[in-house]
């Protein structure tokens, strides 16, 4: 009897860890954002950028641990480049942690079409 207690105990113990972990999880995954859209504007001095989006205009903070993929970093953002942002929620507003341009028939970062690049055999 003792030890059905103890695996019943075990049980429950393991379900709410469980639990716990499902949520702390859910809770960081809401926390982050893609977003696409067009730089509208840029600022240099508090490293942000202003840019719009299908619902509205976003700011987005840039800082040391942004990753930036076929962009030299946050001096190739310029106002009209399309792009894809990874950002989280923070209590003091976005904060960019990937920020690539955006695939397709858009601009790259060097003003050129976006034709004839290749990613890869496995891109579709």
């Amino acid at each position: 009897m003792v030890s059905k207690r103890v695996s019943l105990l075990l049980v429950a113990a393991a379900l709410t860890a469980t639990m716990l972990l499902g949520v702390i999880a859910t809770q960081a995954e809401a926390a982050l954002r893609h977003i696409d859209g067009t730089v509208l504007s840029k600022n240099g001095a508090d490293r942000t950028f202003k840019m719009t989006t299908q619902g509205g205009t976003v700011r987005i903070k840039v800082t040391s641990s942004t990753k930036f993929q076929r962009l030299s970093g946050f001096g190739a953002l310029r106002k009209g480049l399309r792009i894809e942002v990874e950002a989280k929620s923070t209590a003091n507003g976005l904060v960019a942690i990937q920020v690539e341009t955006r695939q397709g028939g858009g601009a790259d970062e060097n003003g050129g079409g976006g034709g004839g690049a290749d990613d890869g055999a496995n891109h579709a």
